[in-house]
């Protein structure tokens, strides 16, 4: 797996509260700041004659590579954000026997709904890190049992854009402020996040996947 590319992020202690447990009114503020150089740029000179003249003339050419900017994370939503509700496609985790709905955003309205996409991180089968959220203890609690995935289990999204198989490559625990979860990686890599242990929000516990087949 390539290494993930850390971004300037800051964001409230709480931002990755947000939605995950039951019973949580999310971070108070937050602000993203990210600048990516995309673009390099190299020229060439080429030397033409002209015999019937017997002039040189020199031409420069440049040629300029643009490499696609990584995903940028939105902030966390304020509290009690009234969200819509978006269906973005399936999310399949048969380890542990989860099919379920997966929306678009990780404010608790969503999330009440199902498992949610944090904006502005990859869609899933895209280049970067997607980062999905869920419930443990309320609302059919669908990350129920993620801390028993083990490596090579799979993750299976589906959106409009096909069917993108992801391999489990590690689970860890972390604090809430442990903001490195939602960096973009120089790959095709997802996060699955959940309060842990369950029915606290001292911890989160974190899924880390890399896509295997589309």
């Amino acid at each position: 797996m390539k290494p993930m590319i850390r971004r300037t992020v800051l964001l409230t202690a709480a931002a990755l509260s947000i939605g995950a447990c039951s019973g949580n009114n999310g971070p108070t503020a937050a602000t993203l700041d990210d600048t990516v150089a995309t673009t390099a740029a190299t020229t060439t000179s080429s030397t033409s004659s002209t015999t019937s003249s017997s002039t040189s003339t020199s031409s420069t050419s440049s040629t300029t590579t643009t490499t696609e900017a990584l995903p940028i994370p939105e902030p966390p939503p304020a509290p009690h954000a009234n969200v819509a509700v978006v269906q973005i496609g399936t999310l399949e985790i048969p380890k542990i026997g989860v099919t379920k709905n997966m929306y678009e955003g990780v404010s608790l309205t969503v999330l009440d709904s199902g498992p949610g996409h944090w904006p502005g991180t990859a869609k899933p089968g895209h280049r970067g890190n997607s980062v999905i959220a869920g419930h443990r203890t309320s609302h059919d609690r669908p990350f129920r049992n993620i801390d028993q995935l083990l490596p090579g289990d799979q993750v299976i999204f589906t959106t409009m854009e096909g069917r993108f198989v992801y391999a489990v490559t590690g689970t860890e625990v972390v604090r809430p402020n442990a903001l490195f979860i939602i960096d973009q990686s120089d790959g095709f890599t997802a996060t699955l996040f959940a309060c842990h242990p369950p029915g606290s929000t001292r911890q989160r516990i974190v899924v880390h996947l890399q896509l295997t087949t589309a």
